[in-house]
């Protein structure tokens, strides 16, 4: 197959054996989050948009871990064992590409900045030159670390020399090697065998396969990308931070754009999977993750954090709460200091107020729990009020029992239902109560002792502490 030869497609090699000593972390480093996903995921995100035939990740430290963490995605994984450079992580790679025709595109796995338009350009501009080789470029503000493009008098690309390896002149060089590549499939299966590891890393460089091409006079390509903050890679705390504020940034414009309030972006951080409808209003500090969906005209925050949750439309999400795997129906308030644990369903138009949790239960529409009230394993019905302290005692200690209230009971504060137990429609439920037994339809009930008032007995009792404290 002739160098250019180029398919309308692209396989795909993900880098992604690395420890990132820098980390300081016994994690990979491609397995640390950027607003909830993996570094590597979203480099596997940008590469599954340009239609890849074949998509192989190396994987080699904590292999297993990160299988796991992308696990349902359309890949195959190579293992690099041990780790000795770029070269030697693609070398890995080639047995699951055999046959493979057309370019390859090689990634790495800490860099999540990447735009699909650029990835797009560099397959075109590989495809337009012919090139057995095309690498991405840039000139970030400070270069120190990156391989620098070293080029002829007429802006040939002869070589990429490690910062490790590069000499005092070639430091100065202000173009750096983005660490991307584009293979012509022939020219990488049989070139990048006769790399060798005479380096100060003692590694098998990927880039001295530019090198390789030159001397056997096949075309190099390069493209420099606009904005250097695409290919900022990650090697530490620093960078994760950064990295996770420009996507954080790129994501919240987006939702503006689309008709989304966020009183303070720099201070919503909203995850790629959530979505959002319009005349949304985002208080400061809401954190919004995993498969959230939030509905038109809702309002949440401040200082909430929802989790794979859904908020149907015009529900208010009050300051201070937490919900996960919850869903609030239209109209419904929730908070503040609420806590929604999985599979609560609040219904249409209730109330949940100030530091109640709910969990695994769902209160029908209407209804109110509006303060310092557990209600775990249960169904309330419509119209149901419950009073202030009322908790279902929904655990044994070896399993859980359901607690069921009917439509429009009322439920006096201090209440302890005793699961299981059922409470029929219209019951009142006197305040204080310890409830063990099932409760009739429009019934009363009551567990209170008998109050007795013994005269001067305050007065006695505390004379007789005194004397035993002197």
């Amino acid at each position: 197959m002739k160098a250019g030869d180029a398919g309308p497609a692209a396989a795909v090699v993900v880098l992604a054996a690395g420890l990132g000593t820098r980390m300081r972390s016994d994690r990979a480093k491609v397995l640390h989050p950027v607003l909830g996903r993996p570094l590597v995921a979203w480099v596997l995100e940008t590469a599954e948009r340009i239609a890849a035939g074949r998509t192989v990740v190396v994987v080699g430290h904590q292999a297993e871990k990160v299988r796991a963490a992308l696990a349902g995605r359309t890949v195959e994984f190579a293992l690099q064992e041990p780790q000795l450079g770029t070269g030697h992580a693609v070398q890995q790679a080639l047995p699951l590409l055999a046959g493979a025709r057309g370019p390859v595109l090689v990634l790495c796995g800490d860099v999540p900045l990447l735009r699909v338009e650029t990835l797009e350009a560099l397959l075109d501009h590989h495809r337009d030159r012919r090139a057995a080789v095309t690498l991405l470029t840039a000139r970030p503000a400070d270069p120190a670390g990156y391989g620098r493009v070293v080029r002829s008098s007429g802006g040939a690309i002869l070589k990429i020399v490690e910062h490790k390896d590069a000499s005092a002149d070639e430091l100065g060089i202000g173009e750096v090697n983005a660490g991307i590549y584009v293979f012509d499939a022939a020219f990488l299966a049989e070139a990048v065998h006769t790399l060798e590891d005479r380096n100060a890393q003692k590694e098998y460089y990927l880039t001295d396969l530019v090198e390789v091409a030159r001397v056997r006079g096949l075309g190099i390509a390069g493209l420099e990308c606009p904005d250097p903050l695409e290919v900022q890679g990650v090697n530490s705390r620093v960078h994760l931070a950064a990295v996770q504020a420009v996507l954080r940034d790129r994501i919240n414009t987006g939702h503006m754009e689309a008709g989304v309030t966020l009183l303070d972006p720099a201070r919503t951080l909203i995850g790629p999977e959530v979505t959002l409808g319009r005349d949304v209003t985002l208080y400061p500090d809401t954190y919004l993750e995993g498969r959230t969906r939030v509905g038109r005209g809702c309002v949440v925050g401040p200082g909430t954090r929802i989790v794979d949750s859904v908020l149907e439309e015009e529900v208010e999400i009050r300051g201070f709460s937490v919900l996960t795997e919850a869903v609030v129906e239209r109209g419904a308030a929730v908070g503040p200091f609420s806590h929604l644990r999985p599979g609560a369903r609040i219904g249409p138009g209730a109330r949940i107020g100030n530091f109640v949790e709910i969990k695994n239960a769902s209160v029908g529409p209407g209804s109110k729990i509006n303060h310092l009230s557990y209600v775990g394993d249960a169904e309330v019905g419509a119209e149901v009020n419950i009073g202030a302290g009322t908790i279902t005692c929904n655990y044994d200690g070896v399993r859980k029992h359901k607690t069921v209230i009917g439509d429009r009971v009322f439920v006096g504060s201090d209440t302890q239902f005793v699961a299981p137990v059922r409470i029929g429609r219209g019951a009142l439920i006197g305040a204080g109560s310890t409830i063990t037994r099932d409760v009739p339809d429009d019934a009363l009930a009551l567990s209170r002792t008998d109050q007795e008032n013994v005269a001067g007995g305050a007065r006695r009792i505390f004379e007789r502490l005194r004397r035993r404290k002197g």
